[in-house]
């Protein structure tokens, strides 16, 4: 097999690489989606790729060996056995970290909605720990919750928790919990995503921000909302919270003037997406003439 079943196993380094420069942009919605759309895609071929690497271990089954002594002419030799029985690894590796993932953030849901049923999609627990969360639904349907503990309300004033509410209120609206859950699930499967993983959670707090400015009208006032609340440890792990994912950075974005972005780095990321796709197309193509090779 050519050099090509390897390249989509590193192009996941510059969408990476990529990832931490979109952040900064003014478009971070979009950016979020598109970014976690390009994990998966990236994570799909690169996965396809290690089982078709795994699956070149089937030339030493008996009957392939077989086949290999008695064929008229030197059959080709895909990929060295050890590249096979390594890519199978990978493979089981990655299946294990999905689970994992998927039981932590289902495990994180219920601890949260164990908390107490929501009225009027709030929910203030008595608690002395500053929180403030966007809970998402337990099952498919529904519009999920915001729970936020007496805690924190103790600390914040009535125009800074119209700020916290409208930024969790965001989160809720645009279904940020999918988008992080792709990102999340794609670095399961190829960690060499998990920057792009942490990308997409800071671009989905960035427009929870941006939706929260425009809701109360005072990019300051949501700006200092947003260092109180981080400030006093208002967010948990694993949760969309006003609080959550690199509060230096989203300040930052908020008390500079607003800037339009660029789209460049959109564009890289779909362009790292179409040629790991190719690069992948290619693979299975060389695979498949391999393998019919074997089996004529």
């Amino acid at each position: 097999m050519t050099f090509l079943v390897y390249l989509p196993l590193l192009l996941p380094v510059a969408l990476a690489l990529i990832a931490r420069l979109l952040p900064a942009g003014a478009r971070p919605e979009l950016a979020a989606r598109v970014l976690a759309t390009c994990g998966v895609l990236t994570a799909a071929v690169s996965t396809g790729c290690l089982a078709l690497l795994a699956l070149t271990a089937l030339d030493d089954l008996p009957a392939m060996e077989v086949r290999e002594r008695t064929a008229a002419f030197p059959l080709p030799e895909p990929v060295p056995g050890a590249v096979a029985v390594g890519a199978g690894l990978l493979l089981v590796a990655a299946a294990w970290s999905v689970v994992r993932d998927l039981r932590r953030r289902r495990a994180v849901v219920a601890d949260l909605h164990a908390a107490g049923a929501p009225h009027d999609g709030l929910l203030v627990a008595d608690w002395t720990e500053p929180h403030a969360v966007a809970v998402p639904p337990a099952g498919a349907g529904g519009p999920g919750h915001i729970l936020v503990t007496s805690g924190l309300l103790r600390l914040i004033d009535a125009a800074e928790w119209r700020a916290v509410a409208a930024h969790e209120r965001a989160h809720l609206r645009r279904r940020h919990h999918r988008t992080v859950a792709l990102a999340t699930t794609a670095a399961a499967v190829n960690p060499l995503l998990r920057p792009v993983a942490g990308a997409v959670a800071l671009l989905v707090e960035r427009s929870a921000d941006e939706d929260a400015v425009a809701a109360v009208g005072d990019r300051h006032m949501v700006a200092r909302a947003i260092a109180k609340v981080a400030l006093a440890g208002g967010s948990r792990t694993g949760t969309l919270g006003a609080g959550g994912s690199d509060v230096v950075r989203r300040v930052a974005a908020l008390t500079r003037p607003v800037t339009q972005g660029s789209w460049a780095g959109l564009a890289l990321a779909a362009a790292i997406v179409l040629g790991s796709a190719s690069a992948g197309v290619a693979a299975l193509a060389d695979f498949v003439r391999v393998a019919l090779i074997w089996i004529s």
